[in-house]
C-alpha cells in the first residue's frame, strides 16, 4: 500500500509512469522486470507457490473529439479524435506485441461510442497476432456494468456561461468532491465495476481479457482494491487516456494479487 501511494502521488516522473509498473498488497513490487526485495511479503520467486490467476487488462479509451468542451458523461455521438484513434492504435499495437498480453480471450467495452471505438482498434491489431497462431478472432461485446459514471453536470460547459458552478444552482451538486456529490457516488461506481470482475474472474479462470471503460470506473475500482474504499481525489487519478491497468487475481480465493500500468499512448500527438 506504500508502494502504491508512492507511485500515485503528484510530481512523480512522467517517463517514470510510462514503465510498466506493479503493485502487489502482500507480495513483491515490481517496476518493469526489477524485483523489490525490500516491499513487505516480498519473497524469491523460486521460493513462491505458483497460483492458477486470471488477469483483466482495463485499458481507457483514446481522446475524444470535443470541441465544445462539454463534459459529455453518457451522451451518444462523442467519437473518438483522430489523435484519439492514433492512441487506441499504439495500445492495441502494444498489446498485440505483449506475450501476455496477446494471448487475451474476450475483449469487452462500455457500450459508449469512444470505447467501442478504441476496442476496434485494439482488435485490429490483436486479431492478426490471433490468426498467425491458428486462433480464432476476437469479437468485442459490451457491457453497462463498466460504463462512464453517471453526472448530473452532462451536456454542460462546466466553468462557462450557464454551466458555471456557481450559477443556476449547480454549487449544490458541488458540495462533497471526495463522495462524489454530482451523480454517481464512486462506491456506486467500484460495486459495479467490481460485480463484473468478479464474474469474469469466474468465467476465465488462469487466462487474460480485455476490457475497454473509462476514468472513473477504472480508478475507484483500483482504489477500492488498493485501500479498501473508492473514494479519491479525482486530480491524483493516475488513469491516462488509453493507458493500461492489468489487475490480477487469484483463482483461489478471487482476490486481487497485484496491479500494474503502462501508458503506451504518452507520447502520441
Amino acid at each position: 500500500a506504500k508502494f502504491a501511494s508512492a507511485y500515485l502521488r503528484p510530481g512523480n516522473s512522467n517517463r517514470l509512469t510510462r514503465r510498466k509498473t506493479a503493485m502487489t498488497r502482500g507480495a513483491c513490487g515490481y517496476i518493469g522486470k526489477k524485483i523489490f526485495p525490500g516491499f513487505p511479503g516480498c519473497e524469491p520467486a523460486m521460493e513462491r507457490t505458483a497460483v492458477s490467476t486470471t488477469t483483466i487488462h482495463f485499458v481507457r479509451h483514446g481522446k475524444v473529439y470535443n470541441p465544445d468542451h462539454l463534459l459529455y458523461e453518457r451522451l451518444p455521438d462523442f467519437h473518438l479524435s483522430d489523435r484519439g484513434r492514433r492512441m487506441a492504435e499504439a495500445t492495441g499495437a502494444y498489446i498485440a506485441a505483449d506475450p501476455a498480453m496477446n494471448r487475451s480471450v474476450a475483449i469487452f467495452s462500455s457500450p459508449l461510442d469512444r470505447t467501442r471505438e478504441t476496442a476496434g482498434a485494439i482488435l485490429e491489431a490483436l486479431n492478426p497476432v490471433r490468426e498467425a497462431r491458428g486462433e480464432q478472432p476476437l469479437e468485442l461485446a459490451t457491457d453497462e456494468r463498466i460504463i462512464e459514471a453517471r453526472n448530473e453536470f452532462r451536456g454542460k460547459r462546466i466553468g462557462h456561461g450557464e454551466g458555471a458552478l456557481w450559477r443556476n444552482g449547480n454549487w449544490r451538486l458541488v458540495t462533497n468532491l471526495y463522495k462524489p456529490s454530482w451523480g454517481e457516488t464512486y462506491r456506486q461506481i467500484a460495486a459495479r465495476v467490481g460485480d463484473f470482475a468478479d464474474e469474469k474472474v469466474r468465467e476465465f479462470p488462469g487466462r487474460h481479457i480485455i476490457v475497454v471503460s473509462h476514468e472513473s470506473p477504472i480508478f475507484s475500482y483500483r482504489h477500492m482494491l488498493e485501500t479498501g474504499h473508492p473514494e479519491h481525489w479525482m486530480f491524483l487519478r493516475h488513469t491516462a487516456l488509453a493507458s493500461i491497468t492489468s489487475i490480477t487475481y487469484s483463482n483461489e480465493t478471487g482476490r486481487m494479487v497485484s496491479v500494474a500500468y503502462v501508458d503506451p499512448a504518452a507520447d502520441v500527438e
